[in-house]
């Protein structure tokens, strides 16, 4: 959370043609509950369930453009189900770039209960290394959404993952 994955995403998704897809609006969608709401009435485990029902929807569809939130790609199972067809590009920022983006965002999120500075922190040593399978990465802090778009998308096309031929 706080990389930019919505906005960089929405902007990847245009560049390409593609449809695109935050995987926690969409479960918000689905369920007809927040995120937030979702923890605190059903808990962790439930969301993380939600996901991974998502995964399987969403593996069946191509020309996707899919921003997942950050410990959906935890689950092993998920990794394998998005990643039979798609390419995982890391999104990361310092620890400060995020609680300023999140601060400012001022929207509620359960797992950043308590004071923000120490749970950024505890979720990014949490998480170290859980993104090491991706194929590229780009560091959101040192630029605009634009520009991180424009990074990706030109990546893919080097690889011919853009379905335009080139």
């Amino acid at each position: 959370m706080g990389t930019g994955k919505t906005a960089v995403g929405r902007r990847l998704a245009r560049l390409l043609g593609w449809e695109f897809v935050d995987t926690d609006t969409e479960i918000e969608r689905l369920t007809g509950k927040s995120i937030p709401r979702i923890f605190a009435e059903d808990g962790e485990v439930r969301f993380r369930s939600e996901e991974n029902l998502l995964c399987r929807r969403l593996k069946e569809r191509s020309r996707v453009v899919i921003a997942t939130g950050g410990g959906m790609v935890l689950n092993p199972e998920n990794v394998a189900l998005l990643g039979e067809d798609g390419v995982f590009v890391k999104l990361y920022a310092d620890p400060e770039v995020i609680v300023e983006r999140v601060r400012a965002k001022k929207k509620r999120r359960p797992l950043l209960k308590g004071k923000l500075e120490e749970r950024v922190q505890e979720l990014l040593a949490q998480r170290a290394g859980a993104y090491d399978f991706a194929e590229f990465a780009v560091d959101t802090g040192k630029q605009d959404p634009e520009a991180s778009a424009r990074m990706i998308y030109a990546y893919l096309k080097e690889r011919n993952y853009t379905g335009d031929g080139g």
